[in-house]
């Protein structure tokens, strides 16, 4: 029996002796073909490297407009300042009305005067006179002309004013 285990164990050491020698001839070879890469590339020409890019030099800036208005507070009140609507004044019927749901349908000269024709949604004619009020927007109607009813209103300006805008409603 133990001349069956000598033998065994002989062949177990060959077969290890094996896998070692072909171990190391696969390193061999890939460390030749490591060697081969490096030799050919040294013997390669070098490039060159790129120069630095040209920087201008810092320029310093000298701020001297610290006496002009800050971007940042709200300006003084221009003109038309105080303009405001009148909340005293008597409405008229076609105040009720946005501007964009009353249509101009004509124009009627009488007793030297003349006036626009204006239909509400409803189907309601009216007649209007110059300085007379129309919208919501407290607009002034300020002239009449046979095509067009023009109209001047005062309107929110977002930073707690009022600014005037014209308007017009033209004929259909």
């Amino acid at each position: 029996m133990n001349h069956t285990r000598n033998r065994c164990g002989a062949a177990v050491l060959a077969l290890a002796a094996c896998s070692a020698a072909l171990g190391l001839a696969a390193c061999s070879s890939s460390d030749s073909q490591l060697r081969q890469f490096i030799a050919q590339t040294e013997s390669e020409p070098g490039g060159r490297i790129k120069p630095l890019p040209v920087f201008a030099p810092y320029q310093t800036f000298v701020y001297s407009d610290q006496d002009l208005r800050s971007p940042f507070v709200p300006s003084a009140p221009a003109e038309g300042a105080g303009l405001r609507p009148d909340p005293k004044r008597h409405r008229e019927f076609l105040e009720q009305f946005p501007l964009d749901t009353l249509r101009m349908v004509g124009t009627l000269d009488f007793d030297g005067k003349t006036y626009g024709l204006v239909e509400t949604r409803g189907g309601l004619v009216n007649r209007v006179l110059a300085g007379n009020y129309i919208g919501q927007n407290d607009g002034k109607i300020t002239s009449i002309t046979p095509s067009r009813i023009f109209i001047r209103e005062i309107v929110p300006d977002g930073s707690g004013g009022y600014i005037e805008r014209p308007a017009a409603l033209a004929l259909n």
